[in-house]
């Protein structure tokens, strides 16, 4: 397997441990760095929200690229322990990083109900089937269709969402795509949640 590195910001470089076994999918850096370069600036001081967090690749290269904090979910322990190896590898202060090991739609539930809000979520869960004829089942759907996800980001944020192109998803209301990053089998998507950002 090729190592996960962290690809850019002060921790450079860094490897970054992968759990073994096929639970864990790891975002490859090329995809990595794609979605970086369309983020840009607003990365800097975000707050970011990983979900189906994995091996935290997302939400530390945004630690690295200058976030101000980072909440990770996760639901493995054994994956939440690589997240906090991975935490210690690229030497991002302890109280930069929440990590929460819980089920992402519960953890959204009380995020929500607490009114933290988030300038950045990432997700790039466990790839659905594909769906020809119905509509998506998929993880990434069910991320979409669920009512506190879009409460969870700031004015402007935005919502990096993975999925495999197989995989049709619906973009329900307020849903917006504001781009499209495709690699391979896998399709990252830039969402708002405010009609004019997708505009703009």
């Amino acid at each position: 397997m090729v190592p996960m590195r962290i690809t850019g910001g002060r921790a450079s470089g860094r490897i970054l441990k992968v759990p073994k076994g096929y639970d864990v999918r790891p975002t490859p850096d090329l995809v990595k760095q794609a979605i970086f370069n369309s983020l840009g600036a607003r990365v800097q001081g975000a707050s970011v929200l990983e979900l189906f967090a994995g091996t935290g690749a997302l939400s530390l290269e945004c630690l690295s690229r200058g976030a101000a904090h980072v909440v990770c979910v996760e639901k493995a322990e054994r994956h939440a322990r690589a997240i906090r190896q991975n935490v210690a590898a690229i030497e991002a202060a302890t109280d930069s990083v929440e990590i929460r090991v819980q089920d992402v739609f519960t953890a959204m539930a009380q995020l929500h109900s607490s009114g933290r809000q988030f300038d950045l979520v990432l997700a790039d869960p466990p790839y659905g089937e594909k769906n020809v004829g119905r509509r998506s089942e998929s993880l990434a759907q069910r991320l979409l269709d669920d009512p506190h996800l879009p409460h969870l980001l700031t004015a402007g944020g935005l919502l990096v969402l993975g999925h495999t192109k197989r995989d049709t998803l619906e973009l329900p209301a307020p849903w917006c795509e504001v781009k499209m990053l495709k690699h391979g089998d896998s399709i990252f998507r830039l969402l708002s949640a405010t009609p004019k950002q997708a505009a703009a």
